[in-house]
């Protein structure tokens, strides 16, 4: 249910790749599926949460989406192949661990897991 003040919706750059790179990426290692509208955008209805960081030394330089994972060394190594740079190996945090990557696009994400 939508609601105001909630976070509806969150829109990444696919600039830095093809389209459809970007829309295969996310298909073969997490089952996105797309609707595409026009031949340079691309819908995702995926579920979102988020949260702010206050530490300047941690927080990122842009918008950090971040994902789940039930295996996260499955995922690590689904991503690896799918061709994703990993810009942080898998680290443990407070709450759980996670890993931060590059999407064919440039994007950077994490995934966590517990």
């Amino acid at each position: 249910m939508r609601k105001t003040g909630k976070l509806d919706y969150l829109e990444l750059s696919a600039a830095g790749g093809s389209m459809d790179s970007v829309k295969a990426f996310y298909a073969s290692v997490f089952g996105w599926s797309f609707t595409d509208y026009g031949p340079t955008y691309a819908a995702f209805d995926e579920g979102l949460e988020g949260g702010f960081q206050g530490d300047k030394a941690e927080a990122p330089a842009k918008p950090l989406p971040v994902l789940y994972s039930e295996n996260l060394e499955e995922t690590f190594e689904a991503v690896t192949a799918a061709g994703a740079r990993i810009v942080l190996p898998i680290f443990s945090f407070p709450g759980g661990r996670r890993f931060h990557f590059a999407d064919p696009a440039g994007n950077e994400l994490a995934v966590w897991g517990e």
